[in-house]
């Protein structure tokens, strides 16, 4: 059966990515950080509902050898990913004048960093059957930047980056990389603004709405999907027409 990792699976986004993939017949590795109890209670949901195999493994993002440890772990209880989707973020909003050189290095860690190093981990496994997919989920603040947000911008579009450098690299072997951009999402993440933050930023989206987790994760399975089968280095914007507006 074909292997799914999801980082950050169990919040927001992530659960909705977890349940997309055990929903499709993928057994599915569920990363979390802090948060065990949720993960864990996912894992049994997704193990009884689409009786798929589902585990829970943690790492903190902040130490590489974490999270080389965490893809050991997985390797050994599920077998390498077919499918690895890079969704683990974290959003800090600062002034510039306010960002100290941690939370700086937090944002790298958490948006940047850990996915270098997972694809790192994945792709000789993909290399070697010639065939795997990686989902990279960036923000449409990686792509306009966002005001307070100067660390979370620039970490985005280094993904962004990442995913374009990494399908021309690993195109050759039949591994494709593709990035998705959500715009405003009504998730946990997205619970700290007032509700006129969210509702202005609903009314500047041509859709006047705000975003549903499973609406990214229906693009994430279709950009690691044989439909998506000719697809590499793109960038999908789920956003309601966000940056169009």
């Amino acid at each position: 059966m074909a292997v799914s990792f999801v980082t950050g699976g169990a919040g927001g986004i992530g659960r909705e990515i977890s349940r997309s993939f055990a929903r499709h017949g993928y057994d599915v590795g569920i990363h979390y950080n802090t948060g065990k109890e949720r993960a864990e209670a996912l894992a049994a949901e997704l193990r009884s509902v689409f009786g798929v195999k589902a585990l829970t493994f943690c790492a903190d993002f902040a130490q590489p050898e974490s999270i080389c440890k965490m893809f050991g772990a997985l390797a050994d209880g599920l077998g390498a990913p077919d499918v690895l989707v890079n969704n683990a973020g974290a959003s800090d909003w600062r002034l510039l004048t306010d960002i100290s050189e941690s939370a700086w290095e937090r944002q790298l860690d958490v948006n940047l960093s850990g996915a270098f190093h997972l694809c790192k981990c994945a792709a000789p496994a993909m290399i070697a059957r010639k065939h795997g997919a990686i989902v990279n989920i960036s923000s449409v603040w990686g792509i306009a930047g966002g005001a307070c947000e100067a660390a979370y911008s620039a970490a985005k579009a280094g993904l962004i980056g990442l995913t374009k450098a990494l399908a021309r690299e690993l195109g050759p072997s039949g591994i494709r990389v593709n990035c998705v951009a959500p715009g405003v999402i009504d998730t946990e993440m997205n619970a700290i603004h007032s509700k006129e933050t969210l509702d202005q930023l609903a009314e500047e989206t041509p859709l006047c709405r705000l975003g549903k987790a499973h609406e990214v994760a229906a693009a994430v399975y279709f950009l690691a999907s044989e439909e998506a089968s000719f697809i590499t280095g793109q960038t999908l914007c789920v956003d309601g027409g966000f940056l169009q507006g």
